[in-house]
C-alpha cells in the first residue's frame, strides 16, 4: 500500500469526492484507510451504565485506498506514488513532480 498514516490525500470518488484531508489510520491487510472527516456514519450507542443515556455518535469509517490519491508536496495536485532507491534506502516519490515524500 502506497499511502501511510499522516499523508495528505484527496478523495477522487464517492460521496466525499474532492475533499482534502489527512490519513488518520491505515489498514494494509484490508487495503483501507481512515481519512479525517471523510465517510462519516451515524452510530446508535446504547447506555453503558444505568445513569447514562443512549446517544447517536458520528463515526469516521474506513474507505478503500483506491478512492484517494496522494497530494503532491510541491504543486498541491493529486499524484501517483512511486518508489526509488536512494543509497540503501527505499523512498516514496510523487510521480508528477519527482519530489520525495518520505523525509525519515
Amino acid at each position: 500500500m502506497k499511502i501511510k498514516k499522516g499523508d495528505s490525500v484527496i478523495v477522487i470518488s464517492g460521496a466525499d469526492k474532492g475533499k482534502k484531508s489527512k490519513v488518520l489510520r491505515a489498514f494494509p491487510k484490508l487495503n483501507k484507510i481512515i481519512v479525517e472527516g471523510v465517510n462519516k456514519k451515524k452510530k446508535h450507542q446504547k447506555p453503558n451504565r444505568s445513569d447514562q443515556k443512549g446517544q447517536i455518535i458520528e463515526k469516521t469509517m474506513p474507505i478503500n485506498v483506491s478512492n484517494v490519491m496522494l497530494i503532491d508536496p510541491t504543486s498541491g495536485k493529486p499524484t501517483r506514488v512511486g518508489r526509488k532507491l536512494i543509497g540503501e534506502k527505499s523512498v516514496r516519490f510523487a510521480k508528477q513532480s519527482g519530489a520525495t515524500i518520505d523525509t525519515k
